[in-house]
C-alpha cells in the first residue's frame, strides 16, 4: 500500500523540480522519490561504512585504494 507524504518546498527548489520534470519527462513525485531513495542509500552506505572502518583499519587500510588494491 502507497502513501502520501507532503512537504514544503521552496519557490526555488519548485522552480527546479518543474524543469528537471519537464527536461525528463518524468513527474515531480517520480523525481522526489528517486532522489529520496538515492539520498537515504548514501546515508545507509555512509552508516555502514562508519560501522566498518574500525575493522578495515586494522587490517591497514586506511583510504579507498588500499581497499581496491586488495580487493583487484
Amino acid at each position: 500500500m502507497d502513501t502520501t507524504l507532503t512537504i514544503r518546498i521552496d519557490k526555488e527548489l519548485e522552480k527546479l523540480l518543474e524543469e528537471s520534470s519537464k527536461r525528463s519527462g518524468r513527474s515531480k513525485s517520480e523525481l522526489v522519490r528517486q532522489a529520496l531513495k538515492r539520498q537515504l542509500s548514501i546515508e545507509s552506505f555512509q552508516e555502514l561504512r562508519k560501522q566498518l572502518l574500525p575493522y578495515g583499519e586494522a587490517q591497514g587500510w586506511l583510504t579507498d585504494e588500499d581497499v581496491f588494491r586488495e580487493v583487484s
